[in-house]
């Protein structure tokens, strides 16, 4: 039995400040053996320069110092915590969050992902299954289970894990999976502002999955699932 846990969507802290604590209660290092994220932790965000430029926006304006402007230079000095690790982009942090549950991480660039380790699209065999990750919004339209089904056809996966629409989904099509964890911290997207906080772990054992979906409804972890088992027709195809 191998457990891994799907995720994505993020968006901390432009749409949201963190994980969901019930969700984070649940998610412990040690019992996952393989994350894949779809992307879409976080852009990079230099929040302690704010006051810095608050500042120098202030004394143009009071003043009319426009030579104030042209001369400015970063005062390394006066702000020396800027650069050093804790002020580091916050999509290192949640980078770093998610390797401590598990080592063994996944993660497809989304459109706001600056991070250029991450790939486009990856593929990647866990047990006796082949998994393809993309964030999704370059698969038009979005969300379209037909187009899907052609990039999970071109990439030759027996399931394929994608977001960017922030709704989880779960199909059984054409003798695979096709999965859409949704949005981890319940992000708004530029589809929906009525999206609730989900993830997934799939259990993967010998040719079987099941596939299990947290989403957090009114405060209230629900649990579902969907069971599906590769045929020896699938085998053959996908290895």
């Amino acid at each position: 039995m191998v457990l891994v846990l799907a995720l994505g969507d993020l968006h901390i802290p432009h749409r949201a400040s963190d994980l969901p604590p019930k969700f984070k209660s649940m998610l412990v290092p040690g019992k996952i053996q393989h994350i894949i994220c779809t992307g879409n932790l976080c852009i990079k965000l230099w929040i302690d320069f704010i006051p810095m430029i608050i500042q120098i926006i202030s004394r143009v304006i009071q003043l009319k110092d426009f030579q104030y402007l042209s001369n400015w230079k970063l005062p390394k000095d006066s702000f020396p915590n800027v650069f050093k690790s804790d002020f580091l982009p916050l999509w290192e942090e949640v980078h770093d969050y998610l390797k401590s549950l598990c080592p063994d991480m996944h993660v497809t660039r989304g459109e706001y992902d600056e991070d250029s380790r991450y790939l486009e699209i990856e593929t990647l065999t866990i047990g006796q299954f082949k998994l393809g990750v993309c964030h999704g919004h370059q698969v038009i339209p979005w969300g379209d289970l037909d187009s899907l089904a052609m990039l999970q056809r071109q990439l030759d996966v027996d399931i394929l894990v994608s977001g960017h629409t922030h709704q989880f989904k779960a199909y059984k099509h054409e003798g695979g999976v096709v999965i859409n964890p949704g949005s981890a911290t319940g992000a708004y997207s530029s589809i929906t502002y009525d999206v609730n906080p989900s993830f997934i772990l799939m259990d993967i054992d010998g040719l079987r999955v099941v596939v299990y979906v947290y989403e957090l409804i009114d405060g209230e972890v629900k649990v579902d699932k969907i069971d599906f088992k590769k045929t020896a027709t699938t085998t053959t195809s996908a290895h």
